[in-house]
């Protein structure tokens, strides 16, 4: 363990890093449990109103990213201020990315089905973080021996495959998969080698007329939803907690 710390951490001054995702994941987790004490009714919490207006915690979350994202940049990332402003800019990208679903449907969607999308962004930004930290860098320039890494032509020819394999996948509408592509390159390249799923802009381009394939692409997606949306529901719903049921159809109870 103390190899792995000195050798990913504290020799690549991964430090700032390590000490700002581990503030954003507590800053997740306490919001989220805050929060679910307040839709409780339980503990001393609420929500904080000024003049009427909700003020959710996207709007502090966002003013501590700022601080300390131009901290950092000012204190040229070393030293105590630069793990201080670590630590404020892992504070406000936890409580803005709580909010990411408010953000993207510009609604309150928190407790609702669209709000599971906040969970997930979490989820990413902490596992893609986490495998920076474990010594990956993006586009697989960390498989590089160092004779390669000083051609120039190598380096950049490694960079452009992995990029296109990854805006392949991006494309081919697997957006985790080109999202974990560029940290690990061989993520990418089996979801760009792979059929596109149905309404992705490839399988708008490419499929139209190929029914077969279109087919096969539609059946594929059909059965990996299946597999894995329970499972991928019950997660969420044990790190954010479990949405207000949606309004019922007309003439059910």
């Amino acid at each position: 363990m103390g190899d792995w710390w000195q050798r990913n951490i504290a020799e690549p001054g991964k430090l700032p890093l390590l000490l700002a995702l581990a503030s954003f994941v507590v800053t997740f987790a306490v919001t989220r449990l805050v929060t679910r004490l307040i839709r409780a009714g339980k503990g001393p919490f609420g929500n904080v109103r000024a003049g009427g207006v909700h003020i959710h915690h996207v709007v502090p979350g966002v003013v501590l990213t700022v601080v300390g994202g131009f901290g950092s940049v000012a204190g040229h990332g070393h030293g105590f201020g630069s793990a201080v402003c670590a630590v404020v800019f892992g504070v406000g990208a936890g409580l803005v990315l709580d909010e990411f679903a408010l953000i993207l449907h510009l609604d309150d969607v928190y407790w609702t089905e669209a709000g599971r999308k906040s969970v997930e962004a979490v989820v990413l930004t902490a596992a893609l973080v986490g495998l920076v930290l474990g010594g990956f860098t993006p586009f697989g320039v960390d498989g590089l021996s160092r004779d390669e890494t000083q051609d120039r032509a190598t380096v950049l020819a490694t960079v452009a495959g992995n990029f296109v394999f990854a805006l392949l996948a991006l494309v081919k509408g697997k957006a985790r998969m080109a999202l974990f592509g560029a940290i690990v390159p061989v993520v990418a390249l089996v979801g760009a080698v792979r059929l596109a799923r149905p309404g992705s802009l490839w399988a708008r381009r490419c499929y139209g007329r190929r029914p077969r394939a279109r087919a096969k692409a539609v059946l594929r997606a059909y059965r990996h939803d299946r597999r894995w949306a329970g499972p991928r529901r019950v997660v969420q719903d044990w790190i954010g907690g479990r949405p207000d049921p949606g309004p019922r159809p007309a003439g059910r109870r």
